[in-house]
């Protein structure tokens, strides 16, 4: 009996021995930041935190933003509305919406006898949906490059000079290599009158016309784009003019077209410009309280 029981003792402790073995290498494992652990957070690269939301997570209603006062100078009621018929054409239309905090718009319009007046305000919040790779604001920009692109303008930013290509003669002349001769010298032109001069100075009495350009410390950044209409033998011009913005995250668009009830007539671009430029800064401000 003894010496049955020796081999068998033999055979079965190897086998507790690496049974040990394996536990304390899966207990050293996860100690040493395995599967759930912290090590390899520690070890391995940061990974850059998401940018923050926009500034602004909500819109104003956009048929309360204008305030009266102004509504009635850009569209001057006739004397034969009634007062229901004041308080309906002031209170503007709303347009459809299917998301309230991204985008809305309010429109206005007005018929008196020299003139068809339309006014509309539109404000549009941007989101980034992978604010990783760019932000709310950034991604706004990105929509108001593409609206600045489409209306045709120039994107704002430095500009340099170029430099002057060799042979242009706008630097002084060089000199002879050593030892080559001279050549002679053409005789010089008479010199052009200076640019003060009065046959290259403006009229002073010029009044060129307005048209579409960046507007400088409007929001974070704007232009304006005025559209006159095809002139018609029987329809007159319609001036439209479009001033659109970037404040932070959102997008404000204010759009005012007149049209003068007879042919022949072209409604000009100072007043209807700065009429839908006072009314854009307004709501600039607007946002900024």
């Amino acid at each position: 009996m003894d010496v049955e029981r020796t081999p068998v003792r033999r055979r079965f402790l190897p086998g507790i021995a690496m049974l040990t073995a394996l536990v304390a290498g899966a207990t050293a494992c996860t100690g040493s930041g395995g599967i759930g652990g912290t090590g390899d957070q520690k070890n391995g690269g940061s990974t850059a935190a998401p940018a923050q939301p926009g500034k602004y997570r909500s819109l104003p209603q956009p048929c309360k933003a204008v305030d009266g006062k102004r509504l009635r100078a850009m569209l001057p009621a006739t004397d034969s509305l009634t007062t229901e018929q004041r308080e309906q054409l002031y209170a503007g239309t709303a347009e459809p919406s299917y998301d309230a905090d991204r985008h809305v718009g309010c429109r206005w319009n007005a018929q008196t006898p020299e003139a068809t007046l339309l006014l509309s305000v539109t404000f549009e919040r941007v989101v980034s949906y992978d604010r990783a790779a760019a932000s709310d604001d950034d991604k706004a920009r990105q929509v108001y490059v593409r609206r600045l692109t489409d209306a045709h303008l120039p994107f704002p930013g430095p500009t340099t000079s170029p430099s002057p290509s060799p042979g242009t003669g706008t630097g002084a002349p060089a000199s002879p290599a050593p030892g080559a001769p001279e050549s002679p010298q053409a005789p010089q032109s008479p010199q052009s009158p200076p640019a003060s001069s009065p046959s290259s100075s403006p009229s002073p009495t010029a009044s060129p016309e307005l048209g579409s350009r960046v507007l400088e410390g409007l929001g974070s950044e704007g232009f304006l784009e005025d559209k006159l209409g095809a002139a018609g033998a029987t329809a007159a011009q319609a001036r439209t003019v479009r001033i659109a913005f970037r404040t932070s995250n959102v997008i404000v668009t204010v759009e005012y077209s007149v049209q003068p009830s007879g042919p022949g007539k072209v409604p000009p671009a100072a007043e209807t410009q700065d009429k839908a430029r006072q009314l854009a800064e307004a709501l600039a401000e607007r946002f900024n309280e």
